[in-house]
């Protein structure tokens, strides 16, 4: 399983990365590299998970900030920090998370003037979990740390020239903390919030 869904971040990479090589092989000038626009989303967040695979659910809440450049006919890079809580996981036991991942995002302007945005995206990076109980070999500790992944996207509507509404985001997250099971942890996260945008002329 772990490798399957590895394998569909990959090919999605590789989809964004090769359609945008065949635009720019079409141009009839060679492409620029530099920041077309750019983006500073603040949202709130919701996250369905389960402790272990098969488990009961459990909703974490909290907030993200996230940053996007596009360089070249929509394709570009962005960066994203989150952070969540649970207050209660299992009995007596609550769950604070903060991630930090970046990666690729392509970027589809909509409408005549194209001032609405929808958005697709595949990052990676670093998990920690905190203030709760992760098994070892020894025992228990309040906090660990893993790898991380999310696939998904969201889609912003202008409300003025430079503020957009963030309608709406989802992603499935991965994480792969200690659970005294399978230590892996999928996630379904929705977030909307507000989202400032300057456009390079």
């Amino acid at each position: 399983m772990r490798t399957t869904l590895l394998a569909s971040v990959l090919l999605v990479v590789v989809l964004i990365l090769g359609g945008s090589m065949a635009c720019a092989q079409e141009a009839q000038h060679p492409p620029r590299f530099q920041v077309s626009s750019s983006d500073l989303a603040v949202t709130y967040n919701a996250e369905s998970s389960q402790v272990t695979p098969g488990g009961g659910n459990f909703w974490l809440q909290g907030g993200s900030i996230d940053v996007a450049f596009t360089f070249y006919r929509g394709l570009g890079l962005a960066a994203n920090v989150t952070g969540d809580h649970a207050s209660r996981i299992a009995h007596g036991v609550g769950l604070n998370e903060l991630a930090f991942m970046a990666g690729p995002r392509y970027t589809f302007r909509l409408g005549s003037k194209n001032k609405s945005r929808l958005f697709i995206e595949s990052l990676a990076g670093a998990m920690g979990g905190y203030d709760s109980a992760f098994p070892k070999p020894t025992g228990l500790d309040d906090r660990a740390s893993s790898f991380t992944y999310q696939v998904g996207g969201g889609l912003d509507i202008a409300i003025s020239k430079h503020l957009a509404l963030r309608a709406f985001e989802a992603d499935y997250v991965r994480t792969y903390l200690p659970n005294n099971g399978t230590d892996t942890q999928s996630h379904l996260r929705l977030a909307f919030g507000v989202t400032y945008h300057t456009q390079s002329h």
